[in-house]
């Protein structure tokens, strides 16, 4: 994936977690479902996952499972993303 690709994707990512209350997440695969198509956005979840990680990284988010932080690249199931407390 490119490096604008992933630049789209994150800030989707941004604009989602900011958009919420303070505190609040987001599912990743709400930012593939307002970038794709409802028949394309399964296909790039690992891209958004991808992309999240790269934010996360960089410090600006933080992945949740169950309320607590989890290893977006190991994580299995349903995961949220936010702002760091």
């Amino acid at each position: 994936m490119t490096d604008s690709a992933y630049n789209a994707i994150e800030t989707a990512i941004l604009e989602g977690v900011d958009a919420r209350r303070r505190g609040a997440t987001i599912c990743p695969s709400e930012v593939a479902r307002g970038l794709w198509s409802a028949n394309e956005w399964r296909g790039h979840m690992d891209e958004v996952r991808a992309a999240a990680a790269r934010l996360i990284d960089t410090g600006e988010i933080v992945a949740t499972q169950g309320g607590r932080p989890v290893d977006i690249r190991n994580a299995r199931g349903p995961i949220r993303l936010g702002r760091p407390a």
